[in-house]
C-alpha cells in the first residue's frame, strides 16, 4: 500500500477522518493484518505444545483488550495489544508439569492453570505501574537493567528450540519453504510486505501444502492438511468462554505462577521499549503523557482479563508501530478499528478452524525463525545498551542467569506447607539474576541516561 500523505503532501496525518470513511476502514485493515499473524501463531505453537488456547478466544482479547488500553491511555497512544511471545516458554512449561495435582492432568485443566499464572503477571504490571507512579520510572528501572532483561529474553527463545525442531521434522521440505518466505519478505520486501513477513509465511506456505495435498504429496504416509474440522465448523459462533464459561475460567496454584509470572519482568521491558518506539515514531512523549503508570496498567489489566478467561497474555505490537511508520497516519482511531476487526473474526469457529488446519511443519518452520529471533532480539538488547562484559559484576549476573535457564532442564521441586512448588528453569534464571542485581555493588544502570536504555527491543518486532 503507497504511503498516505497529508493534502499538503508533508508531515503525518493525526486526525484520519480528514482523509474520509473508506480510506479509515482501509487503513484499520491494514493494522489487523499486521498484528494478525504473530496474533493467531501464539494458539497455533501453544497448541503444539499439547494446550487446547482457542485462536478465537485470542483474537476476541486482543480485540478487547487494544480498546481497553485506549481506554486507559486517555485514547492518545496509537498501539495494538496482540498476543506475546514471551509466555509461550511458560505455556511449554506447565504443559510439561507431571507432578504433584499435575500428574495424569487434562490438557485443559493445565491451559488454565497456565492462565491463572498470566492473572498473576498481568497484576505484576500493576503493581510496577503503581511503584513508578510513586517513585518514578527511573528508580525502579535502575534494578532491571539490560543485563538483567537481555540473557532472560535469550533463554525464552533458546528453551523453544527443541519444539522448533520437532515440528519442523515432520515435513522439513514445506518448513524450509516457510523460512524462506519470511526471509524473503523481511530481507528483499517493500512496504507492507516488509511489516507482515510472518503472516505471508504462513500463508504461502499454507497454500503450497493446499497444492502439494491436491498433487497427492503427503507426509510420512498422512496428508499434509487434514479439512475434516474445516468442513463441520460453523461460519459464526460464540468463543469457548462464552459457551462455556466454567471450563474456561483460569484456575490458581503456586507452581503454575511461578512458571508464568517471572515472564512478566522480560514482558514488562518489551512494553517500556514499545512505548518507547512508539513515542519516536508520533512524535509525542506517550512514557510523559498519559504515562508509563497508564500504559502498564492498561497493558496488564488486559492481560489478566484475557488470563482470566483462557486467553493468552496480550502486549503492545512492534508491528502495528511499523504500520504507523510506513502508512503516515498516527492516528489512534485506526488502531481501534483493526481491534474491531479482530473482534469480528473472533465470533468465526469455521476461520478459527482453518487456522488450527495448519500442518505442524509450518508451525516448525516459523518458530525456526521466531525462536532464534527472541534470542536474537535479546542479545542486540544487551548490544545496544552497551552492556560491560569486562565488569566482572555484570559477567557474574549474565552467567549466572545463562547456567540457571539452561541448566535446570526439569526445573526445581520443593514442598512448603505440604504444597509441592515447582520452579520452572526460566523462572529460577529470572529470580536468580534480579537478587543478584539487587545485591552486587557497582549496579550504574541509568534508564533514560545509560545508551539506548529505554529502547529496549520489542520481542514482536522484526
Amino acid at each position: 500500500m503507497n504511503k498516505i500523505k497529508t493534502t499538503s503532501g508533508q508531515g503525518p496525518i493525526r486526525d484520519a477522518r480528514t482523509l474520509g470513511t473508506p480510506k479509515m476502514l482501509i487503513l484499520g485493515l491494514q493494522h489487523m493484518f499486521a498484528m494478525f499473524g504473530a496474533t493467531v501463531l501464539v494458539p497455533i505453537l501453544v497448541n503444539s505444545y499439547g494446550l487446547p488456547l482457542s485462536i478465537q478466544t485470542t483474537l476476541f482479547f486482543a480485540g478487547v483488550g487494544t480498546l481497553f488500553f485506549h481506554v486507559c491511555t486517555r485514547l492518545k497512544v496509537p498501539a495494538f495489544l496482540g498476543s506475546s511471545f514471551a509466555f509461550l516458554g511458560g505455556f511449554a512449561a506447565v504443559a510439561g508439569l507431571d507432578g504433584g495435582i499435575y500428574a495424569g492432568m487434562e490438557p485443559a485443566e493445565k491451559l488454565q492453570y497456565a492462565c491463572g499464572g498470566i492473572v498473576v503477571a498481568g497484576l505484576l504490571y500493576v503493581i510496577l505501574a503503581l511503584v513508578i507512579k510513586a517513585v518514578g520510572v527511573h528508580k525502579v528501572m535502575h534494578f532491571l537493567p539490560p543485563v538483567v532483561t537481555g540473557p532472560i529474553i535469550i533463554l525464552i527463545g533458546l528453551n523453544l528450540a527443541p519444539s522448533a525442531v520437532s515440528n519442523a521434522s515432520t515435513c522439513w521440505w514445506l518448513a524450509l519453504v516457510a523460512m524462506a518466505i519470511i526471509i524473503v519478505a523481511n530481507i528483499w520486501g517493500k512496504g507492507m510486505v516488509k511489516i507482515i513477513p510472518i503472516l505471508l509465511g504462513v500463508v504461502g506456505s499454507y497454500l503450497v501444502a493446499v497444492i502439494a495435498g491436491l498433487a497427492g504429496v503427503t507426509a510420512g504416509g498422512a496428508a499434509l492438511i487434514d479439512f475434516t474440522s474445516v468442513k463441520a465448523a460453523g461460519w459464526a459462533g460464540l468463543q469457548p468462554f462464552l459457551t462455556n464459561f466454567g471450563g474456561s475460567v483460569a484456575k490458581f496454584d503456586v507452581s503454575a505462577i511461578l512458571v508464568m509470572a517471572p515472564i512478566a519482568v522480560a514482558s514488562m521491558m518489551e512494553h517500556i521499549g514499545d512505548m518507547s518506539a512508539i513515542s519516536a515514531t508520533v512524535g509525542e512523549n506517550f512514557i510523559e503523557d498519559p504515562g508509563l503508570h497508564r500504559t502498564l496498567i492498561g497493558d496488564g489489566v488486559a492481560t489478566s482479563l484475557a488470563g482470566l478467561f483462557g486467553g493468552p497474555a496480550n502486549t503492545t505490537y512492534g508491528e502495528n508501530t511499523g504500520v504507523l511508520v510506513l502508512s503516515q497516519v498516527h492516528d489512534p482511531r485506526v488502531v481501534r478499528l483493526a481491534a474491531l476487526y479482530a473482534l469480528v473474526l473472533s465470533f468465526s469457529p469455521k476461520f478459527a478452524a482453518v487456522v488450527n488446519s495448519m500442518p505442524a511443519a509450518i508451525v516448525g518452520g516459523v518458530s525456526f525463525i521466531l525462536y532464534g529471533m527472541i534470542s536474537a532480539i535479546g542479545v542486540r538488547n544487551v548490544v545496544e545498551n552497551q552492556v560491560d562484559f569486562t565488569n566482572s559484576r555484570n559477567l557474574i549476573i549474565a552467567a549466572v542467569i545463562l547456567v540457571c535457564g539452561l541448566g535446570f532442564t526439569g526445573g526445581l521441586t520443593f514442598t512448603v506447607g505440604g504444597t509441592s512448588i515447582t520452579l520452572t528453569s526460566l523462572a529460577i534464571a529470572a529470580i536468580a539474576g534480579i537478587v543478584l542485581n539487587a545485591v552486587l555493588p557497582g549496579n550504574d544502570f541509568q534508564f533514560g541516561k545509560t545508551a539506548n536504555a529505554d529502547t529496549a527491543a520489542s520481542l514482536g518486532r522484526y
